[in-house]
């Protein structure tokens, strides 16, 4: 199962709407998959589940995760890197179990003209520190706003071509 992390926690985020873009495509190829936003976290993540700590509203998401084989991020760019939410979130999942030998794609997302490339090496970064092995094939989407329709959607034909032969990577990966 494929667990697609939309990487913030900004309420009605375009990386939401990614992020179900890519639960479509995925849908279509009948790859099992589902979306964690991380607007779901609960509001007091940092005291309660950090350093070992679980709260009875965190259990059920670190069981999606660590039942999940794969996951997918879908990372908007902050501040040259990733939401603090999204890092947080990998400090809060338990160690190893969660994400050791897992496999990984990565999406980044911008406003700006480099689609978070800077971030989607920070969190490159990470993804090797817990031993995940990343998918070589990574997108950046630069100006997100351009990218979708009005009805949330991806439209642009060559966007489209670039995560279609990425889902295809994830199916083979």
């Amino acid at each position: 199962m494929i667990l697609i992390i939309s990487g913030t926690n900004r309420p009605h985020s375009k990386t939401l709407k990614i992020a179900k873009c890519y639960q479509q495509l995925l849908n279509r190829k009948s790859i099992e998959n589902e979306i964690f936003s991380l607007s779901d976290l609960p509001a007091n993540i940092l005291e309660t589940d950090l350093y070992g700590k679980r709260s009875a509203a965190f259990e059920p998401i670190q069981k999606k995760v660590s039942e999940a084989d794969m996951f997918i991020f879908v990372a908007p760019e902050y501040n040259g890197s990733i939401p603090g939410a999204l890092k947080l979130f990998i400090d809060c999942c338990s160690f190893p179990i969660s994400f050791y030998h897992k496999k990984v794609a990565l999406v980044g997302l911008s406003s700006g003209r480099y689609g978070n490339l800077r971030g989607i090496d920070h969190l490159t970064g990470i993804c090797h520190y817990l031993r995940m092995h990343v998918l070589p094939l990574k997108i950046f989407l630069p100006n997100v706003q351009q990218e979708l329709n009005e009805n949330g959607e991806l439209f642009k034909e060559d966007t489209l071509q670039f995560i279609n032969e990425q889902i295809e990577e994830i199916a083979r990966f």
